[in-house]
Parts: structure tokens; sequence; C-alpha cells
């Protein structure tokens, strides 16, 4: 029996029920039925799409044909996609912009890019008295490898059913006055999980010719209106997004990265794009390592709460592997990982790849004797010690991913200022003490500091997202609150004495410093691996895919229960990122 609360059935069953049908349903249903239903529901509407993708299949078998081809659903829509190993939102976005480069080439139209709104997709201006050409080039190009075109009104893009197939005749009498046209090649992995459509396909803009000059038939994000006439040169991807592991003002770029056909007056880096590098660190332990254990088993009377020394803060359940795939897939902006671990090393990670490096707290505590350490608290507190990290960097726990593209504009302002995340939940009231968890004592710790300093009360929690750091920052915490920053190193495992530095303390102190401000910009979901409903949660943002960033965490499981959280989780992972990461063994 498949489990009706399944990520793709239950994405299904939500793509197929509209909302007040569901509300009704579980208002009035017993959950045995409810089950029932949804099965009968997913059953039925998978089988209408499988019937839909067969048709596609048969009527345009030259197309579909071959390894590199297959039919797929988006939404319940079918569409011909491209197969290929490894492939990624940035490799999708250049593939689309290279097959419209390449068919305005061939046929000798004259073309350039232009930096758009979007960071996703690509654009490309083309001048209104050539549409013919242009069209029928593109109509060309959709033929030879089987693409899709739809109109594009204003920055947005087009809506759910709006992309036809380029490889029908019908498609582009449509497309015949339209002013911006969004070509797509849909690209798949070869488990079909990870489907790559319109958010990265590439906008042909036709620019009209008034008064002496060319005006775009929307905004863009550098200009609106060129000289009918000027030079063009070869410009980096990242004169066009912020998406791109090319970076503004670097001394090289990485050996596939394109030069685009621009304009010189858009060929330039904005005041509002981060010119600076950009690293992440992960810090990680390996739970069940026997060697491990001894060592914490040995020190473990040391700690003064249930919560210091539980089990759930050491699980592993292979979140690591899926975060790096996340970073892969949405931030190839990345430049170096640091992976902060107690001397030991995921079996699967391949430390020869360039841009990772594994480093052991030996080499960032100054104090040796503190050691082992089982305390995140002050492991955190020696990140900044790590030697080559970049001023500004990511912190992130290996439970929490990325699920969505993101550009270092979400976590840092360009002129190098941080962002934080301020979370609904708050930090309790009143005076720290031993009946406190550690999380809570951490936050009335860095509550007192900021208050003596500052004279204001800090009152919220951060919620689980990446951390955006700065090194100056930490440096300046660790002399300012020397005997703060002394204790909480020193203590092994979670203590009443902490402060939380590098996902609470340094946000604060940076904001009242003038170096941090706050962001709701990103959206989150956080997933308590403990809750009911969490299986069901999962379900609705495979399906939807409308978050930026998700946290999987819980702070109260035992080892036994880590089997089974397994089994919830693992599936989950793999089907939303089924990409493996350069940073895998292969």
């Amino acid at each position: 029996m498949r489990n009706p609360e399944s990520p793709r059935l239950l994405g299904v069953y939500r793509r197929a029920v509209p909302d007040r049908v569901r509300r009704a349903v579980v208002a009035q249903v017993d959950a045995d039925l409810r089950r029932r239903v949804k099965l009968r529901i997913a059953g039925g509407t998978a089988a209408a799409e499988r019937l839909r993708r067969n048709r596609l299949a048969r009527r345009y078998a030259a197309l579909t044909a071959g390894p590199d081809r297959a039919v797929i659903s988006v939404g319940r829509e079918p569409r011909v996609a491209l197969i290929a190993e490894g492939i990624t939102p940035l490799k999708a976005r250049r593939a689309n912009l290279e097959a419209v480069l390449g068919a305005l080439a061939a046929a000798g139209v004259p073309h350039f890019c232009v930096p758009g709104k979007s960071d996703t997709s690509s654009a490309v201006a083309v001048r209104e008295e050539d549409r013919a050409a242009v069209l029928a080039a593109l109509a060309a190009a959709c033929a030879r490898e089987p693409g899709y075109a739809a109109p594009v009104s204003g920055n947005g893009g087009p809506s759910g059913r709006a992309s036809q197939p380029g490889f029908a005749a019908g498609t582009w009498h449509r497309l015949r006055t339209a002013a911006v046209v969004r070509l797509t090649w849909y690209r798949a992995d070869p488990t079909h999980q990870l489907k790559l459509g319109e958010p990265y396909g590439c906008d042909v803009e036709f620019w009209r010719e008034e008064h002496g000059e060319l005006t775009a038939p929307r905004p863009g994000r550098v200009t609106a209106v060129l000289p009918r006439q000027g030079p063009l040169v070869d410009a980096p991807e990242c004169c066009f997004t912020d998406f791109t592991d090319v970076r503004p003002g670097a001394a090289t770029a990485p050996a596939d990265a394109p030069l685009l056909p621009a304009r010189a007056e858009t060929a330039v880096v904005r005041t509002d794009q981060v010119t600076f590098p950009v690293d992440v660190v992960y810090t990680w332990v390996d739970g069940s390592d026997p060697e491990w254990l001894r060592r914490r088993a040995e020190y473990a009377g040391e700690a003064y709460h249930a919560e210091a020394a539980n089990a759930a803060r050491y699980l592993s359940r292979d979140e690591l592997r899926y975060s790096l795939r996340s970073l892969h897939l949405y931030a190839p902006w990345v430049r170096t990982v640091y992976l902060v671990t107690d001397d030991q090393t995921p079996s699967w990670l391949d430390t020869t790849v360039p841009g990772l490096r594994v480093v052991s707290h030996k080499e960032i505590f100054r104090s040796p004797e503190v050691l082992p350490t089982f305390n995140s608290h002050a492991i955190e507190s020696q990140l900044h010690h790590i030697d080559g990290l970049a001023e500004h960097f990511l912190y992130l726990n290996d439970d929490v991913m990325l699920s969505r593209e993101v550009t270092p504009r979400d976590f840092f302002h360009a002129s190098g200022l941080t962002k934080f995340f301020p979370s609904p939940a708050l930090v309790p009231v009143g005076e720290r003490s031993l009946d406190d968890p550690p999380v809570a004592a951490a936050g009335k710790n860095n509550r007192r500091l900021i208050e003596q300093r500052y004279g204001s009360v800090l009152v919220q929690k951060m919620k689980h997202m990446p951390h955006p750091l700065r090194r100056s920052v930490l440096e300046e915490i660790e002399r300012e609150f020397a005997a703060e920053y002394r204790r909480t190193e020193r203590n092994r495992f979670r203590s009443v004495d902490d402060i939380s530095i590098a996902s609470s303390l340094h946000h604060y102190y940076a904001f009242h410093t003038g170096r941090a401000v706050p962001s709701t910009d990103l959206p989150y979901a956080y997933l308590d691996l403990t809750h009911p409903w969490t299986e069901t949660r999962l379900g609705r943002l495979l399906a939807q895919r409308d978050r930026a960033v998700f946290c999987v965490n819980d702070t109260v499981s035992t080892e036994q229960d880590a089997s089974g959280q397994k089994d919830l989780i693992t599936p989950f992972l793999e089907a939303y990122f089924p990409v493996p990461s350069p940073y895998e063994k292969r």
C-alpha cells in the first residue's frame, strides 16, 4: 500500500482538490476515510497525467525518442524535457540562453544581452524590425530540440499554462505580436524529480526605435533606453545576474563561465551588487562514532541540563549530504566551504574537491586544554579563527537547507552590512537559572550583555537560517566580551554561562554598531521531526517548493528515534535534492 501522505501523492492530491474542499473533508471525514480518498484522487489524477504524457509522446515521437528525452509532468501539463546528469538551475539558465544566442547568431540577427530584473531567467534584446527573422530562428531552434515559448507581460514570468510547444506552428502565430517572448527548454535529472523549466528560460525582448533611440518593451535593471547605435562588448555573466559563480571584479572566473554580447552601457557592476567573496562554514559531528561516544561519556557528568548532552544534539540523519546538495544547486556563488569537525569526516565526502576544506577543532581552538568539546556554543565561538576564511561568510548547521535560488544580496548588502532573521519565538523573561534549557540560558546571557552595553532589551530569538557573519565582528566580540567568551569556550557541554555568539549575539552586536540590519525577505519553514504533522508538511513543501530555506530539527529525540526519523526524512530529501553535489565521492 502506498502512503497517501508521501510527498508525490500528497502533491497530486493538493493540486487536484481545492483548499476549501480539503478543509471541509478534514472537518467532516475521519482519518482512515480521508486516507482512502487521497489514494483514489491521487491515483486517478496520476493516471490522467500519464495519459496526457503518452499522447504527447505519440504525437511528437521524433522529438521525444532517445535516452536524453522524456515526457514529464510539470504541474498537470505534459512537457518534453531534455535529460542530463548533474543538471542545476545555473546550468539550465546558461543552456537556455546559449540556445537563443546560437539561433539568433546562426540567422544573422543583431542582438545583445540585457540585465533583466530576474536573477534566474536571462534576457536578450532584438530590434522590432527583425521580428519575422527572430521568430523564424526561434521556431527552428525549438524544432531541433523540443523547446517551449510563451508571452511575458512586464517583468513577471509566464502564467502556469502559457508555455506552448515551440515545435508546433500554431504557437508562433499566437506570438506574432508579443513584446517579450520567453523560450524554455525543460530539463530534468535522470530520476525526473528535479524539473527545471520556465523560471530559467530566456526572454527575447523586441526593442523599438523611437526618436533615434532604442526603447525596451519593459523596464530593465540598468536602463530601458539606449542610443540607436553603440559598441558591443563581451561581458561576464555577473553583469546580468547575481545567480552565478562569476564574481564581480574577480581576477579569474570558472573555465566554463560564458562571456556574453552586450552593449557597453550595460556591461557594468552596479552599486547594489555584492563584489566581495562569501564562504560557508558548517559544524558537523558523527554522533555514532564509537571513539567520539567514548569521549563524550567520559565527560558527560559536566552537563548541567538534560538537553545539554541530549543525543538529538549529535544525531546524524545524513542531513549534511543534502545541505551541501542544496548549496550546490541554489548558491553557486559560494567561494569555499569549510566543514568544522572533531577530526571526523563523512565517509561519502570527497575531501580532495576544490572549494572544500575539512577543519579540525584543534586548528581553531587557541586553548588546546579545553578539547575535546561537545558544546556547539563553544565551537561556534571559534569560527573566525579558521585560516583563510573570508571576512563575510554564512554559518549553517547541517540541518539547514536552501530550497530555492538565493543570491549574496539575500544575506549581505553591497556595502558589507550583514542581514539577520529574527524569529517570532521570544527569549524567556527573567534571569537565567539552572532550570533553563541551554538555548534559553544563552539567550538571557546575550540579552544581559546587550542591555548593559546599549540600554536596549533583545526579545527575539533567531530563525534556524544561514547566519550571515563577519570575521571582524566576531573578533571584536572576543575582545569586548572577553570574560563571557572565555567561559563559553571552556564549557565542554552547553552551560548556563554560555553566550550564543554566531547564532544571536553577533547579529545584535553588529546591529547596535551599525553593521547589520534585520530582514524578513526569505520565506522559511521549520520542521520539527517529533511533530505529528511533519510528514504532511514535508509533502506540502515538496509539492509547492515555495520556501527559500527550511530546517529539519529536533532537540528531544534519542538514538532509538533516529532510525524511524531517517525513514521519514531521507526519501523527502532525496526527492528534493536528487542531484549529487561535487562534494560527494563518485
